[in-house]
């Protein structure tokens, strides 16, 4: 659940704390106050689109941060930020959002710099946001499909895993096959181009991690005279009358004369005694090394000529060596695909022959999954809408096969068109009057009918997802009367499964509310500033009281907002 929010400086808000509670919490006040805009302020914490507007005038940035509790332990935020890298301890995230007035976004989850794209992924998991223009997503048919698998829940998640893996493989053969199928002239074309490259590859003879050889090789050339001085330096330091060793064999003598009178003595005898030896062994190797060494400026010019070359072939065929040599196993690869394309090509259309026939079982029994769990849908839609006063519409979910072509694959001897998702097309069709033929929910229903059946779509859905907060925003608009306190009713049983946010008008909605918060604006020193405050019993009915009467709160509408707070009370005791 949402548990804290902070807002400062976000449109017509400059600072704003707001604790929240399980439940239902309506937000409630004058048009213009500021409710819709604690909404956007969610909205843009969870990856909304930001904009420099927001950022309330004469600052130089918005800041918007929220803490949610992650209540259980399978929550799905947990997974979406372990595949992210971001911890979660004591079952608390924290989202962080700051918007400059240049329109830059810097976005933290758990104190974690993320993108936006991070921020949205987790933000869905955590919050989802209804407003009053969100049936639009009702009116897309393209999304009704999606809406039904989420109702299938895991079944039909695991059943689309395992064709989605085939899909792939399908798509990848089919890849190869129309590229082995290309014209004559352009596969001739492409085979003279690999050939020549390979015949350039082969003839440079390359060896593994050559250019690193010839580099070393040169920078021994390169400073030969370097080197030849050092050694000659060391060595004569070391090795001769009155060098090193001499004066070094000397105190091996001394010790090894006294170690035998002072036993004390035998360690440091020892030590000199192994320096004296090694030291040696080291001269001797000096002196083998200044004999072998030769300047030979023909060598250099060569290994100059064969960097050359391989540099020439880093450029068109890799950054090393080793890339070189790798790409030119794939041009033969490649050659021989082509030099024997007909035969590649009769064994990628027996494999996706083999492919298509596991493929059309996988999608046929998402199908058969989908109208399955599309019968259930279809009844608990009855049922809610029989609860919001629709009892007298029909609501149905129409299947269709996407249609195929002649190169797509045969079921029941028609060509369908196999996607991602399967090969089923969905839309819901309803009827809200008896007699009138069921038709496409985008063309019969009205905002308010839409409103209800979006109502009843969250309903059922917030029963399968594991979303911590929802948020309605004015998704009464256009009810009135025993509508509206179905409605009412209908959000706060939604609240049962997940802590609600709801931005409402209607009293029947407020009078349901375990939280009620009054958004007002006042001016100070010339500038309009959001007050939130939380309502207590007698603050509830004078509210509501307001909402009820418009304009002026008498003892009648007083009285009714009391009634109206009592038969809340009813229905939340009977609900229980």
């Amino acid at each position: 659940m949402l548990a804290e929010l902070s807002i400062k400086n976000f449109a017509i808000i400059e600072s704003l704390s707001l604790s929240f509670e399980k439940g239902l919490t309506v937000l409630t006040g004058e048009t213009g106050a500021g409710k819709s805009i604690i909404i956007d302020a969610i909205h843009l914490l969870i990856g909304g689109r930001g904009s420099a507007e927001f950022v309330r005038y004469g600052e130089t940035k918005a800041e918007i941060e929220g803490l949610f509790l992650l209540e259980q332990d399978d929550h799905p935020c947990y997974s979406k930020c372990a595949e992210l890298g971001i911890d979660i301890s004591d079952g608390m995230i924290v989202l962080r959002r700051e918007l400059t007035i240049n329109g830059k976004s810097v976005c933290r989850v758990n104190g974690k710099l993320v993108t936006i794209a991070t921020l949205r992924e987790i933000g869905s998991t955590l919050v989802d946001i209804h407003g009053q223009h969100e049936h639009q997503e009702l009116l897309d048919e393209n999304k009704h499909l999606y809406l039904l698998d989420e109702y299938g829940g895991e079944r039909v998640r695991d059943a689309l895993e395992e064709y989605k893996a085939l899909y792939a493989a399908y798509e990848r053969v089919k890849r190869q096959l129309q590229k082995l199928n290309e014209n004559e002239q352009q596969m001739a074309h492409r085979l003279d181009l690999l050939t020549f490259q390979l015949d350039e590859i082969q003839k440079a003879e390359l060896q593994l991690d050559e250019d690193e050889q010839l580099m070393e090789e040169r920078r021994k050339i390169v400073n030969f005279q370097k080197i030849y001085e050092a050694l000659q330096s060391s060595y004569e330091a070391l090795y001769g009358e009155q060098r090193g060793l001499d004066w070094i064999g000397l105190a091996m003598n001394h010790l090894d004369h006294v170690s035998e009178i002072d036993s004390s003595l035998k360690q440091a005898q020892e030590v000199v005694s192994n320096c004296y030896y090694l030291l040696e062994e080291v001269a001797h190797q000096l002196r083998e090394q200044l004999d072998q060494l030769e300047y030979d400026p023909l060598r250099l010019d060569e290994i100059e000529s064969r960097l050359n070359e391989i540099n020439h072939l880093k450029r068109k065929y890799g950054q090393t060596v080793r890339d070189i040599l790798e790409y030119a196993a794939k041009v033969e690869e490649e050659i021989e695909t082509i030099q024997h394309r007909d035969d590649h090509i009769h064994k990628l259309q027996t494999e996706l022959q083999s492919i298509t026939a596991d493929l059309l079982v996988e999608a046929k029994h998402i199908s058969e999954l989908r109208m399955q769990y599309a019968k259930q849908l279809i009844d608990d839609i009855h049922q809610e809408l029989k609860d919001l006063y629709m009892e007298k519409t029909t609501f149905d979910v129409v299947f269709r096969k996407r249609q195929g072509t002649y190169d797509d694959p045969l079921l029941d001897g028609t060509p369908v068109k196999l996607q991602a998702d399967g090969m089923d097309e969905v839309e819901f069709y309803i009827s809200t009057n008896p007699g009138e033929p069921l038709k496409p929910l985008a063309k019969v229903a009205s905002g308010g009918e839409l409103s209800r059946m979006m109502l009843a779509l969250k309903s059922i859905f917030s029963k399968h997802q594991g979303v911590t907060s929802i948020i309605f925003d004015e998704v009464d608009t256009g009810v009135s009367g025993r509508v509206a306190q179905a409605i009412a009713e209908k959000i706060y049983r939604v609240a049962r499964h997940s802590q609600v946010l709801c931005i409402s008008h209607l009293p029947q909605v407020a009078a349901m509310a375990d939280t009620h918060l009054f958004i007002a604006k006042e001016t100070i020193d010339g500038r309009t500033k959001t007050t939130v405050e939380a309502l207590n019993e007698e603050e509830k009915i004078n509210e509501i009281s307001r909402m009820i009467s418009g304009v002026e709160i008498t003892e009648l509408t007083k009285q009714h907002a009391r009634e109206l707070l009592q038969l809340a009370a009813k229905t939340k005791n009977e609900t229980a």
